[in-house]
């Protein structure tokens, strides 16, 4: 009898070190994947993949500008950003967009909180907590001034 429980346990002790082995793996993929992203600069924000649960915001560059605008219009109308500190960046990304305008589609989304990368992604600002929507609005406003 005490034969089989020592058997029972050492089998258990295997499962439990077999698992433990499995989450460190899954951990050290995530953690490279999050590193690679970061490092090729695609990351989005690499601080918001914990709260976006592994999601990552689009990548933003100026084929995008106007909804880059739009969406600093959201984040300042809805007291995310301040309109000092957002407003300028927002005109002057409009005025070196070409062919861009508040009447862009793409102004038009951002404004109403979607986010269209030029990575082909995107992000619904609406959907996500105050927490992650203020740092998605940061995002966005470092991106605008990279592309000023």
């Amino acid at each position: 009898m005490k034969l089989s429980v020592l058997v029972v346990s050492l089998g258990m002790l295997g499962a439990s070190a077999s698992a433990a082995a499995l989450d460190l793996k899954g951990l050290k993929d995530r953690l490279g994947s999050a590193q690679s992203a970061e490092a090729s600069g695609q990351a989005g924000d690499a601080g918001l993949g914990g709260l976006l649960g592994g999601a990552a915001l689009p990548g933003m560059d100026s084929s995008v500008g106007g909804n880059a605008a739009g969406a600093l219009q959201y984040c300042i109308r809805n007291n995310y950003l301040s309109a000092d500190a957002a407003s300028g960046i927002k005109d002057r990304l409009l005025g070196k967009v070409s062919g861009q305008s508040a009447q862009d589609q793409g102004y038009r989304q951002g404004e109403q909180g979607l986010l269209s990368g030029s990575d082909g992604k995107s992000f619904d600002l609406r959907s996500v907590s105050d927490k992650v929507k203020r740092k998605a609005c940061d995002y966005v406003l470092d991106s605008a001034r990279s592309m000023i």
